[in-house]
Formats: structure tokens, sequence, C-alpha cells
């Protein structure tokens, strides 16, 4: 029987979008359901435009535009957000919630209007139902946001726009439209946060370590695109190159980023730091543990090349081998995530600044790593690194990391949330560390009856539905805060429905599984 597998994910989306929609229940998440059945229509529209080589810019090969499920991501966790932070009384998060639903369906909107801008012959049908969501949706936001507010979400949109067409003019093949849209929206937020916290600093308060992510990712944009444009003029390969590459690298984060952070929280970030990483015994403990885990991920790394370069056929790493690093991110995340969440926060950030910094490094060929990591790093691709970047792991450490870095603390009663919002920090190591670790080993090796119109199989799906509850039951074990208070029905329909969304997607699963188990977690 032959199945779309684009139908199959846009019905577990709109599965997801119909239980927030019941759980919620107001103007907002009406405006959900008019724009999943919009996008459906216009993802149709961008398939087309892709196998044509109609659009405008070059997307990810072998997958299809993937509108569906990223178009719903920010409007989702907006209104899960909300569902939060109103029932515990912070006004202040609830209007910012309400933001961040009406900005990712601006967002999507705006996307469905360049694909039907450039699709010919002009799609009545289509038309006619983006229109009427459109318009429900700028009623909805003329009724409920302020005049402040409607120019925050037309602020991100405005950086979206040239965002995007830099990124994705500079690094073609590297996105769909949908990780696009996902990827460059969810930045373009964080810097509009940013600006928009610099100019009002009388007002910055919470806790310091939410300030760290924000500065690290405007600060990789910055050397990012700068070099990017600089290198399209001059070569990159030399020693001169290299040493003003290193040089700017240090200025940028000695002269504009430290300070910059430095404001808002109040002290030398440095000193910060020092002060936070030896506040007692077990956060040393930890640091060292972590230490022993990247060396051990790094002799896997040095060890397979080494077995490439001995074979006399080629050798490429297999999915087993892959899923190695998984696993050690499980090691790496579980513990932190019991006994020291904070910490992981500011390590998980740290340690994307390093992945990115080591990105350009390879990507511009920087002397003196910038070869050697291209030869150690080709080994582990797949048909996902199909442009000149190679962001799987950075996918993965941002996968695994986005439970922790969007968890609402200041909607949460000491830190914790009542239910099945207790798992809500673990939705990274659910999804992705264990569910889509155990689905791809099983399912490649084990596996034989495929889900129709995939190459996923059935056996796999199951033993990543199994091996996630088997983890809830271990983390209630170990991590006293979770009391889920009889919410396993909801726990377990909502592994369910994100392997099913791990089954079909052709998208950057590291990023939408966790994503979507957050949003149903928290609710």
């Amino acid at each position: 029987m032959l199945v779309n597998p684009v139908y199959v994910e846009s019905t577990v989306v709109l599965a997801v979008v119909l239980c927030v929609h019941m759980a919620v229940w107001n103007q907002h998440s009406w405006c959900s359901i008019a724009l999943v059945i919009q996008a459906f229509y216009v993802q149709h529209k961008w398939d087309r435009l892709l196998r044509s080589g109609g659009a405008v810019f070059q997307f990810r090969p072998a997958a299809n535009s993937g509108i569906v499920p990223a178009s719903m991501v920010m409007p989702l966790l907006g209104l899960a957000l909300r569902e939060k932070c109103s029932a515990s009384g912070n006004v202040y998060f609830e209007r910012f919630s309400m933001v961040v639903t009406i900005t990712g369906m601006m967002l999507a909107l705006f996307l469905s209007l360049i694909a039907l801008g450039i699709t010919r012959p002009i799609p009545t049908n289509t038309c006619v139902i983006a229109g009427m969501a459109g318009s429900a949706i700028l009623y909805t936001t003329k009724q409920t946001l302020t005049v402040s507010e409607v120019i925050e979400v037309l602020e991100v949109l405005l950086i979206f726009v040239y965002l995007s067409l830099i990124v994705l003019y500079l690094l073609p093949r590297c996105f769909t439209p949908g990780e696009a849209l996902l990827i460059v929206g969810g930045i373009s937020f964080i810097v509009n946060q940013l600006i928009k916290r610099s100019l009002n600093l009388a007002e910055v308060k919470g806790d310091p370590v939410n300030y760290f992510l924000p500065v690290i990712v405007v600060g990789s944009l910055l050397l990012g695109v700068f070099f990017a444009l600089l290198f399209c003029f001059m070569e990159s390969e030399t020693w001169v190159s290299s040493l003003f590459f290193h040089m700017m690298t240090a200025v940028l984060g000695l002269g504009i980023l430290m300070p910059w952070l430095s404001l808002f929280i109040g002290r030398h970030p440095f000193m910060w730091l020092l002060d936070f990483v030896t506040f007692n015994d077990r956060r040393l403990c930890l640091l060292g543990y972590w230490v022993f885990l990247a060396v051990v991920a790094t002799i896997v790394v040095l060890h397979q090349n080494y077995q490439r370069q001995s074979g006399s056929k080629k050798h490429q790493a297999s999915t087993v081998v892959r899923k190695y690093f998984h696993v050690i991110v499980v090691a790496t995340y579980v513990p932190g995530l019991i006994y020291d969440r904070q910490l992981l926060h500011v390590a998980s950030v740290g340690c994307l600044a390093i992945f990115l910094f080591l990105e350009y490094v390879r990507y511009f060929r920087i002397r003196p790593l910038g070869q050697l990591l291209r030869q150690l790093l080709t080994l582990f691709l797949d048909e996902r690194d199909s442009g000149p970047l190679i962001l799987t792991h950075i996918y993965l450490l941002v996968g695994m990391s986005l439970p922790i870095w969007l968890f609402p603390g200041p909607c949460a009663p000491k830190g914790i949330l009542p239910g099945a919002g207790g798992l809500v920090p673990y939705a990274g190591v659910l999804a992705v560390g264990i569910g889509d670790t155990v689905a791809s080993v099983f399912g490649s090796t084990m596996g034989e009856i495929r889900w129709p119109g995939t190459k996923k199989t059935m056996e796999g799906t199951a033993t990543s539905v199994f091996a996630q509850i088997i983890a809830v039951a271990v983390f209630l074990i170990f991590d006293g805060s979770i009391n889920l208070n009889s919410t396993y029905s909801w726990i377990v329909g909502s592994i369910t429905l994100v392997a099913m969304l791990e089954a079909y997607t052709s998208q950057i699963d590291n990023l939408l599984l966790p994503l979507y188990l957050f949003i149903l977690l928290l609710l």
C-alpha cells in the first residue's frame, strides 16, 4: 500500500495541535488549527517548487519542505507556555508567551506568502485558504496584543527577512524551508529579545544563567556572517587569514560579548563563572565527569578514523557507530538533570559556543585545525549533511538542551512543574537520546516490517516507545522532584505521537522531536 509520508506527518502534527487546543481552548488555539490547515496546503506548493527547481534558494535535497511541522512549533510552544504562566499567575510571562505564539504564526504566514507568490499558475484555492487563516490570525492579533507587542512581532519579522536572505544565500543545501523557518525564526526572536533588553537595562531581571545563551547566539551569528562575507573576497586558508580570524574572534569575545554579558549579570562573566562552578564539590565532580566523557567521545572519533585509514575499502561510520554519541550525550545529560540543572544549562551553552567555533574553523579551513577537522568529521556525515556545513552534532546538542533552555522557571513554583510537567526537562533525553537512538539501532539491525511509505520499521518505533517508558520509570526512581500524579496515559500517548513523527518526518528529528515532546509534556 502506497502512503505519502507527508500525509502521515501532517496527521501527527494535527493531532498535537488538537491536543493543545483541547487543553488551552482560546482564540489563539483556534488560530493554530487554521494555521495548520493552511500550512498543509502550502506545503504541497513548496514541495512542487523543490521538485521542479523553482525555489529561489537551494534547499536540502532528498527531503520535503517540512512546512507543517516547522510552522506549528513556535505557536504551540507559546500556547503551552501561556497556559503554565497563566496558572501560576505570572502576567509578564503570560503576555510574553502570547507574543511567541503570534510571532510564530506571522513567520509561518510569511513563508506561505513566498511560496504562493512564486508558484505558477497561481494556486487559487490555496490562496483563499491562506487568506482566511491570515485574516483570522490578524484579527486575533488586533484583539489580544498591545501596540508595543505588535511592534515587537514586526521587529522579529523584519530580522527574519534579512537574516534568512543572508543565511540561505551563504549556506545553500543546508536547510529545508521548514528547517530554515524553525532555525532562523528562533535566532531572529533571540536577537530581538537581546536588543530589547540591552536598550532597557533598568528593567533587566531574572537568573543570570538565562543571559548566556542569547549573547552566545548573537556573538556566533555576528562572527559567522562577518567572515562568510569577508572570505568571499580573500583566501581563508593562509596563515595570515587564520591569524586574523583568531584575532577578531578574541576581539569579539573579550571586547564585545564579555562587556555585553556583564551588563546583564552585574559582574565580570569570568569571576561570576568561577564562583558559579566552584559553588560546591558536586559541581566540580560533574565537570570532571563531563570532561572524561568528552575524552571518550574524542577517542571514538580518532578510533573510527584510524579504522578508515588502515582499511583497504572506503570506511563510513554505520548508524550504530553514530549512535554511540547519543549514548554518550545521554550519560552526560541525565546526571546534570538530576543533580544540577543550572550547571547543565551553562555547560550546554558553553559547548554550543565551542561547537560553533570549531565548525567555523572547519568550514573556513582555518589553520592549524581546519583541515584536520574536515578529515575527522567527514567519516560521520549522513544524508542530511548535504550542504557546506556539518550540523548533525550541533543539532544533537541543541535538541538535548532545548528543554532545559526553554524550561519556564518563572512559571514553575519552586522550579518544579506538577504531573507530566516534571518530565519536561527530560524531553530531549527521551525523544533524541533514548527514543531516536533505540529506534535507529533496533530498526536497522532487527526491523523487518516497514511503515508504509518510509524506510523506518515498526519494530524500531515500538522499541523506541518501550525504551522511553522504561526511562521514565528510571527517572522516577532517581529524581525525587518528579511527581506524575496519575498522568501516565498522557505521557505514553505523548511519547507514542512523537515516535510516529520520528518514523515519518524527513526533517531534522534532533530538533523537532524534543520540541514536540516538550510541548505535550508541558500541557
